[in-house]
């Protein structure tokens, strides 16, 4: 069996170093790097290139489904696995729609984890036993709300340079972080100054930031 690479994003340290030891434990998988927050994880993913992505959901500067959205964009065949404690339906569905390939709680065992990414890394879709039962039926009734996109007038690309406006960047700092070139987030900034109907800089700040961009 071919070694699974693996990058851990998750926020919280002790959690972040714990999955790290958990996951670098299990037969047949490495793991190649660690982030601290979804734009962290878009750098280590561009180094590593690893086979699976296990990815909290909740965290600063760029959360766990933008970053999905951002790096299945850049690199379509990545599998991203959600490991979280969140369970509410919208973000459940808001994670399968950005690209997802599973959705497991923390309070899984390393036997349930070890299977998520074993599967995941073979192309199959993986949920927690805990889940499978509520996404079936809530992907089944196709009707339950997804999590509010922000500004969905924007690509996904467009939404993630608002969201680092947002937080202050430079057009510089932007293209650093994301792997662009400064031409491309130039054009990516006025793009968003044209379909927010926004004067400059400023204004999309502000509007960034009343609609929770942050």
């Amino acid at each position: 069996m071919e070694t699974i690479s693996v990058v851990v994003v998750d926020d919280h340290q002790i959690v972040r170093d714990g999955l790290v030891a958990l996951l670098g434990a299990l037969d047949g998988v490495t793991v190649v790097g660690s982030a601290a927050d979804g734009r962290e994880a878009l750098h280590v993913v561009a180094e590593a290139e690893p086979d699976v992505v296990v990815m909290d959901v909740s965290m600063p500067h760029l959360d766990g489904i933008e970053a999905t959205r951002f790096l299945l964009g850049r690199r379509p065949q990545l599998r991203v696995l959600m490991l979280t404690m969140n369970e509410d339906d919208d973000t459940v569905l808001a994670a399968i729609r950005a690209g997802a390939c599973g959705y497991l709680l923390k309070g899984a065992g390393a036997g349930e984890v070890h299977r998520a990414i074993t599967s995941a890394a073979a192309g199959q879709m993986v949920f927690g036993a805990s889940m499978a039962g509520r996404i079936a039926t809530l992907l089944a009734r196709g009707t339950a709300p997804a999590a509010a996109v922000p500004f969905p007038e924007l690509s996904d690309r467009e939404r993630t340079v608002l969201q680092m406006i947002a937080t202050g960047r430079s057009n510089g700092e932007i293209a650093a972080e994301l792997h662009l070139s400064d031409k491309t987030v130039r054009n990516a900034v006025s793009a968003i100054y044209a379909k927010l109907e926004v004067a400059g800089r400023a204004e999309a700040i502000v509007e960034a930031r009343d609609a929770g961009l942050r």
